[in-house]
């Protein structure tokens, strides 16, 4: 029997996952995948799913991998509180996920609705520190329909939820937001748009500028991307920013490999759930 050194196994896949909740072949869901060696993230190659089944199919895989994806995985508790919805995690899912769109939108807006203006929306306490919108929005972005969409083909394919819920150890998924690394770099500058009259020589140039500092380990990340010249100019010539959002979250789960308990805080709410590296 041969024992196998560590240095022989394999490097562990990092994932980053730029999510729709209702992915077509011109606005698909995209993967970038990737190793990290030391303090260098290596992209490997960018897919993408024209259809929530092609992503089930690729998650139900075996692993191991560590994800980063782009869509959140709790809802705010003073929301979950106040409407006396379950509390444990598993049951607030299954309930949500239970409902309608319609149903949920109907509910937010009345919650909204009965609220001061300014303090429309309940936030999960890492919405602050990553600048995120609050998961309960349904309109721009519609995140809380990509929760909706996302955290149920998570559970299905058995995937951890590291912090929320306990599932194939290989496969782990962590929630990521790009715009919390694009603005750690660009500041306020808009680097895309789905709408083609936006998508300027300004943006072309923002994502040349993130890109070139990614690759030039110039974030609190500590990593350094790594890319072929083609990768480059895939991304950089992607005016929806979806192939570049993939790899900032891509990026996230390398530092998450690189932290104790995946970077997560120890007092992490087990109902709201937490943004990587925010």
């Amino acid at each position: 029997m041969h024992s196998i050194s560590s240095s022989a196994r394999p490097a562990l896949r990092l994932l980053g996952l730029d999510f729709s909740s209702a992915p077509s072949k011109r606005k698909p869901v995209v993967l970038a995948s990737g190793q990290r060696q030391g303090q260098v993230l290596r992209l490997e190659r960018l897919q993408s799913f024209d259809t929530l089944a092609e992503l089930a199919e690729f998650l139900r895989q075996p692993g191991p991998w560590l994800g980063g994806f782009d869509l959140p995985f709790g809802l705010p508790r003073e929301l979950v509180e106040q409407l006396a919805w379950p509390q444990p995690w598993s049951a607030l899912m299954d309930h949500f996920c239970g409902l309608s769109r319609e149903q949920i939108r109907a509910t937010f807006t009345a919650f909204c609705a009965a609220r001061p203006v300014g303090a429309k929306f309940a936030h999960r306490t890492c919405d602050g520190p990553a600048g995120a919108s609050p998961s309960m929005k349904w309109v721009n972005p519609p995140v809380a329909f990509m929760l909706h969409a996302g955290v149920p083909l998570l559970r299905a394919a058995g995937v951890t939820l590291a912090g929320l819920h306990e599932g194939d150890p290989q496969r782990v998924a962590l929630e990521a937001y790009p715009g919390l690394l694009a603005r750690e770099i660009l500041g306020r500058r808009s680097y895309k748009s789905d709408d083609k009259a936006k998508q300027t020589p300004e943006r072309l140039i923002a994502r040349k500028d993130l890109l070139e500092a990614l690759e030039q380990g110039r974030s609190r990340l500590g990593l350094r991307l790594k890319l072929s010249h083609a990768q480059r100019e895939a991304l950089a010539d992607d005016a929806s920013g979806d192939r570049l959002d993939a790899v900032l979250c891509l990026m996230q789960a390398g530092w998450a490999q690189t932290q104790p308990g995946y970077g997560l805080p120890a007092d992490l709410d087990p109902l709201e759930g937490w943004i990587v590296s925010a």
